[in-house]
């Protein structure tokens, strides 16, 4: 049995509302998730050119871009690159550092350079310890000062590597210090920077304050040192594993505040390790 028109005209009104309600609900749907998608798909960009090597992005960006970029992982990214005609590199490399130890502070601190002859050609990833190793060979003087177990920036590159901390090209994610301290027993405490008080007592203790640096004194990029004491004159000594002359030098203590990377992942730009 058919049905009567006036039904039929009833069907055929709520189907169209029907669709139209469906159509009203994508539409909404659409307007909510767009400005999400839209700001993920930022943060991965972000995150692509934070932690991607410049020479693989340079070939998809004009010369001023190129620069642009350069500039942005600089300021925000993991660049901790040395390059093989910049001054630290010439100056420091190729040469056998022997044994070296720092007492003048606290704690008696193991010096490893990144430049040594017999680590700098040794691999950290596909990259070398002489132009990316800063943040292994940093763990390796705190690990070897504090532990007693001499631990050099090969071991401590390999073990970057195995466990996630080398960031392909650009040297190491902030979190490898934290991480690593940890994985070799010592204590590491971040989000000090805006406790400077609190540093300079854990380096009058014997405690080290591992310290990622941005553009100024110690580089011109990223780069890990490691604040190995301070004098009764209030100086910070440092460890800088890619300058032993840097690192045989007394240093206000407001320009390494203000030298220091802003925004460091992982609880950085400083971690007191003990």
């Amino acid at each position: 049995m058919a049905p009567d028109p006036a039904t039929t005209a009833k069907l055929i009104v709520k189907a169209a509302q029907m669709v139209t309600d469906e159509e009203k609900r994508q539409s909404l749907l659409i307007l909510i998730l767009a400005p999400v998608i839209g700001f993920l798909l930022l943060i991965a960009f972000i995150t692509y050119l934070i932690t991607s090597p410049l020479s693989l992005l340079a070939g998809h960006l004009l010369p001023g871009e190129v620069k642009a970029v350069e500039d942005f992982q600089k300021e925000y990214g993991y660049n901790q690159s040395i390059g093989v005609h910049e001054n630290d590199y010439l100056s420091g490399s190729g040469i056998d550092y022997g044994e070296i130890v720092f007492t003048e502070g606290a704690t008696p601190v193991v010096y490893f350079s990144q430049l040594d002859a017999r680590y700098a050609g040794e691999p950290y990833g596909t990259d070398k310890i002489g132009t990316h190793g800063c943040g292994p060979t940093a763990l390796a003087i705190a690990v070897s000062s504090l532990t007693g177990r001499t631990v050099n920036p090969v071991q401590m590159a390999e073990w970057s590597v195995a466990n996630g901390g080398w960031c392909e090209g650009n040297g190491s994610y902030h979190s490898l210090i934290p991480s690593a301290a940890r994985a070799f027993g010592l204590n590491a405490e971040g989000d000090v920077q805006d406790s400077p008080q609190d540093i300079v007592g854990a380096l009058s203790s014997g405690k080290l304050v591992i310290a990622l640096m941005a553009k100024g004194h110690f580089t011109s990029g990223g780069h890990f040192i490691v604040l190995r004491g301070v004098t009764a004159e209030g100086k910070i000594l440092v460890a800088d594993p890619a300058s032993k002359s840097r690192s045989e030098q007394e240093w206000d203590f407001d320009l390494i505040l203000n030298e220091a990377r802003k925004g460091a992942a992982a609880g950085g730009a400083f971690w007191i390790i003990g």
